[in-house]
């Protein structure tokens, strides 16, 4: 079906006013969305490559793919090897798009993307790489993978529009009145006469509303434009229910709804009234992150003779949830204690079925695991699709098994589980990494000791405040780079509050997150080193953890060293959120130092007092001596 697909595609590239010497299908829907729904899959219809990061590139005779390294292993499983090429984008040697397309395509070609699928910050570089080059990029009206959908059939999917969901402010710890009144007080420093937000789960935050839009992602889709005196929600019909009506009008919101679709239309038709004003007097202001459709539209299309102003920068929104409130905090505290019951009886059920020699295959795992959460309060759903990867498939990063071809999970092998629950009062992210009968090979030891060496590192740093998340990735690889190791992904992410479990601007990666604004606390970030033997195992070790400032008089493993507060800037650190048991049997204790020791021991004996008295009340006995015995203290005899 690939090499058909291909070739509907290159067909409506040859038919365009000017051919296309390329097209570009990035992984995205039009709010710059991580994980998409199927109506926007047209990269994953197009190349068979199911990953949630890449981008696409046909011309009329070549089909390639730039993805990280995340995915390196899943792409040569998925994808047509003699139609696709692989453009492993976290190698120094492998050409970026630009450059690939800049040195591949002859003087004057035109290059055409749906404007709606591209970013204003990845379309203007890419636009001055080719002009420079003498070629063109043009934005096509007509989505071409959508067009050749159409013609093979079956079409794309409708774009969903499922219920939206009333979040009470016992959760947010605001109302969205007060929040839009905030972002009222920002427009007017920045002189702004509207604020466009188009990133879901920024419209979520700031309405306290949720949806199912996306699968595991608590939003829905539509835009929101915010001006001095009204808020206009584009979302599908606009007709809004009662129920949310009654919701927005008790936490101070009036709220137009318009439909979906009218968006353009209205930032074109606001766009021209305000450029009367002329002289920039008026500006509308959106995140670069929005498409460059938006931006094209919010300064005035074609139709104005001077565009509008635009302040094209990070969202405020971005900004403000990136710092969790105390109600937001308390309840990420609260849920991860939840979680954490949940997935400690999973493990205790996974390996109690396999000593007695019954057959589990990783989807089966992934069920039982959701019915635990299940049993827990507040519980929404997954927050992403659950990473089970037994054996070799626990070196493919982002694996997902299939329900038809789902491989049993066998007590001679390592088990990753990485998965995640969605809470009313807050999201959880997790890994755990265990050898199902204990017996892990001293290669695998050696491995799994040195992940964990990497995440006690990160986990007990101290650092200035304000400090980029990307200064402390090292201390993450350390003990892997001391002996040649290392591994192909970030060391951690943003996690919102029940909303998308990656979110930005923050992060810890190798790479810098262009708009990190610096550590603060009240953030909230995952800390998850790994190690991938590709064909035999993966260890990845994961905990959500929590910004906090620290004192000399801290509860923190550092905080009695301190000699200073660097001048003044504030000292911070982490607290970590999860409270599930790391498996003592696959620890080579010689590799641990004193501090490394006493670090285990003190969250295996905060996590057994945390989740025992639980489990006890609750009439889980087997579990509750399941947990004591996981959590029992590592000694060097």
């Amino acid at each position: 079906m690939s090499l058909q697909r291909l070739a509907a595609l290159r067909a409506l590239m040859a038919s365009q006013p000017t051919a296309l010497a390329a097209y570009i299908v990035p992984t995205a829907d039009a709010h710059n969305s991580e994980y998409i729904a199927p109506v926007d899959a047209r990269r994953e219809w197009l190349s068979g490559f199911t990953g949630s990061a890449g981008t696409a590139v046909v011309t009329p005779s070549h089909a390639l793919l730039w993805t990280d390294g995340r995915y390196y292993t899943q792409f040569q499983k998925e994808a047509d090897l003699a139609l696709w090429t692989l453009m492993k984008q976290s190698l120094p040697e492998t050409l970026s798009m630009e450059k690939w397309l800049v040195k591949n395509l002859v003087e004057g070609a035109v290059v055409g993307a749906d404007p709606h699928t591209m970013t204003r910050e990845e379309w203007t570089p890419l636009q001055t790489a080719l002009s420079k080059a003498n070629m063109q990029l043009v934005a096509v009206p007509t989505n071409l993978v959508d067009a050749a959908r159409a013609q093979m059939g079956p079409a794309p999917p409708p774009r969903p529009r499922n219920p939206i969901i009333p979040l009470s402010v016992k959760y947010t710890g605001k109302t969205a009145g007060q929040k839009i009144e905030e972002l009222r007080s920002k427009m007017a420093e920045k002189k702004a006469a509207a604020l466009v937000i188009t990133a879901l789960d920024e419209i979520a935050y700031t309405l306290n509303l949720r949806g199912s839009d996306i699968e595991y992602n608590p939003v829905f889709f539509s835009y929101l434009v915010i001006t001095a005196t009204a808020a206009d929600l584009f979302w599908g019909d606009g007709v809004l229910t009662e129920e949310v009506k009654g919701h927005l009008k008790w936490e101070g919101v009036e709220l137009n709804g318009k439909p979906y679709e009218d968006i353009v239309g209205h930032l074109v038709a606001m766009a021209r009234e305000l450029a009367e004003s002329g002289d920039c007097a008026s500006s509308v202001w959106l995140s670069s992150d929005a498409s460059e459709a938006i931006h094209r539209a919010a300064a005035g299309g074609d139709g104005v003779k001077t565009p509008l102003c635009l302040i094209s920068e990070v969202s405020p929104v971005a900004l403000a949830k990136l710092i969790k409130n105390d109600v937001e905090l308390e309840g990420f505290r609260n849920c991860h204690v939840r979680d954490g019951i949940a997935v400690t009886r999973f493990f205790r059920w996974l390996h109690h079925q396999l000593d007695a020699g019954v057959a589990v295959t990783e989807t089966q795992a992934a069920d039982k695991l959701l019915e635990f959460r299940k049993n827990e309060s507040d519980f929404m759903g997954p927050s992403f699709e659950t990473i089970a990867g037994a054996g070799p498939n626990g070196a493919i990063i982002h694996y997902a098994p299939a329900r038809d071809s789902s491989a049993l999970i066998k007590r001679d092998e390592m088990f990753l589980l990485d998965s995640g629950g969605q809470y009313r009062d807050g999201t959880t992210d997790i890994t755990r990494t265990r050898h199902m009968s204990g017996g892990a090979t001293p290669a695998q030891k050696d491995a799994f000791t040195r992940v964990l060496k990497g995440q006690i590192s990160v986990g007990s740093a101290l650092f200035p405040q304000g400090v980029k998340g990307n200064v402390l990735d090292s201390f993450a690889r350390k003990a892997l780079w001391d002996v040649g190791l290392d591994y192909a992904h970030g060391t951690g992410h943003g996690v919102g509050h029940f909303l998308n479990v990656h979110e930005g601007p923050s992060g810890v990666s190798w790479r810098p997150y262009p708009h990190d604004p610096g550590l603060k606390p009240g953030q909230i970030l995952s800390n998850e080193p790994g190690y991938y033997k590709v064909g035999e195992y993966g260890i990845r070790h994961e905990d959500l953890v929590e910004i906090v400032a620290v004192t000399k008089d801290s509860p923190h493993p550092r905080a009695a060293t301190l000699l200073g507060d660097y001048d003044g800037r504030g000292v911070v650190g982490f607290h970590t959120l999860t409270v599930v048991p790391n498996q003592r049997a696959s620890i080579d204790v010689a590799l641990l130092d004193d501090f490394e020791l006493a670090y285990i021991n003190a969250y295996h004996k905060r996590v057994l007092e945390t989740l025992g008295p639980i489990l006890e009340a609750r009439g889980l006995v087997e579990d509750r001596q399941w947990l004591e015995t996981e959590c029992e203290p590592i000694s060097r005899g």
